[in-house]
Order: structure tokens, then sequence, then C-alpha cells
């Protein structure tokens, strides 16, 4: 169970995300725009597409900020000079970050990405140095809490999930990504409501994090990075314990 999912879900719960609407809002309208620019405005025919309009409405973007964005990816304006550029390093406690993002300056997102990861104890890295700690996958995250493993196991299965892992709080189905949206869709149809459903980089191992001031240190980098302009995603292997998280949110 990845560490990752569980602070993303608890800060989702928590609204930790409202007061900085407006810029991430500005984030998804930039991913809608370049999955367009890059594979046209069908999401039905554009795996890229479809994911960033249902990540934008996952967190109420309106749709007429979506249909803009759309619009402009078709029109080849407003995110042709941005470029994608993953950065790998590690963290403090050596947990391995995957920092996703889209730029239209890299040596400016390179000089800020390393400056936050070096200030909070850790370190940038060559391409390549984490990225095989992680797999590309479909993660569609539900609350354990009232919910049969046995049953949303066997229902997973049926519907063409990988795998399910579960820790003392919620379960995690894992899909190839090409399945993700048919599992996703498949499932809500059984009744079995998501706390979460993205791509990820998901991590094929975790670093326990038990100590309160390492935890604080991940915690508040993944932060600093998320809230970067140019950034769209950071992924991490960290693992703490659903108390330590939730008194740290």
């Amino acid at each position: 169970m990845s560490g990752h999912s569980k602070w993303s879900t608890i800060k989702r719960k928590k609204g930790a995300l409202d007061a900085k609407r407006g810029k991430l809002f500005g984030k998804l309208a930039k991913e809608v725009t370049v999955a367009a620019r890059l594979g046209g405005g069908d999401a039905s025919g554009n795996p890229r597409l479809r994911a960033a309009i249902a990540a934008a409405r996952a967190e109420n973007m309106p749709n007429d900020n979506i249909s803009r964005a759309i619009k402009r990816g078709e029109g080849g304006a407003g995110g042709a000079n941005f470029e994608e550029l993953t950065l790998e390093g590690y963290g403090p406690a050596g947990v391995a970050l995957m920092v996703e993002s889209l730029t239209d300056n890299k040596n400016r997102t390179v000089s800020d990405v390393r400056h936050l990861i070096t200030k909070y104890g850790g370190s940038l890295g060559e391409p390549g140095c984490v990225a095989w700690m992680f797999d590309k996958k479909g993660v569609i995250v539900f609350d354990r809490e009232g919910m049969e493993e046995e049953q949303l196991m066997e229902a997973a299965l049926e519907c063409g999930a990988d795998d399910l892992q579960s820790d003392e709080s919620q379960f995690e189905v894992l899909t190839d990504p090409v399945k993700f949206f048919e599992v996703k869709e498949a499932l809500e149809a059984k009744g079995f409501k998501p706390l979460l459903a993205e791509l990820q980089m998901h991590p094929k191992t975790t670093v326990a994090i038990e100590e309160e001031k390492a935890a604080q240190q991940v915690l508040k980098l993944v932060e600093m990075l998320e809230d970067h302009d140019d950034v769209n995603d950071v992924f991490a292997n960290f693992d703490i314990p659903d108390e330590l998280l939730e008194a740290l949110m």
C-alpha cells in the first residue's frame, strides 16, 4: 500500500486544497490543453485527455473551463510552448521522488525543484535513478470502513483489475493504465464508490517513516513541490502510519 495514496485521500477529505483552488485549476487546465494538443480533442480516443478531464472534474473544475482548455489545445495555442519534464531524486529518509511537470522553461524548473529538494534534506538525481522503483498504474482507492475485502477483491478481478492492496484504513485497487477507466466505471456500476481514482507512478516498495520530524519534512517537501506552478504531479514511496499522517495534516 502506497503511503502517498493515503496522504492524497486524507488531504482531500480535509479540504487542504480549497485555499489553492485557483492555482489548482490553472494546472489542471494546462494538462487538459497539452493533452488535447498532443492527442486531439476527442477524449474517447485520447486516454491522456480523458484522464486529465477526469482529474479536473474530480476537483469540481467547471465544465466551461475544461471546454476552453480543450479548444486552446485543438487550436495549437496556450499549450504549444510547454514541454514535459520528469525529475527524479531522493527526499528526507531516503524517500524516492518522481516530479512530473509541464514547463516553458526547463532550466527554471530544474533549478527550482533542485532548490526545494535540497532545502528539505534531499538531492536531485540523474534520469532513471528512481524510475525503476515505480510502475505506471491505475489506482482506485476505497474506504475500508463498511466494506468487505473479499467482496471488493472478487468484483475488482471480475472487472479486470490486476491486484488489491490494503491496510488498516483503505483498499487500493491496481489496474493496467489502459484498463483504468474501464475498471473504475465497472466498479462504480457495481456500487463501489472510490475516494480517489487516478493514474499514478505506483511504488514497488515503500519506505516506512515513523519518526515525526522525518514525516514532517517529507510531507512539507511534497506539498511545496506540488505547489510549484510548473509541477503537475509528485509521486513518492513513503509510508507513514495513519495516526501520524492524520496528526500532521
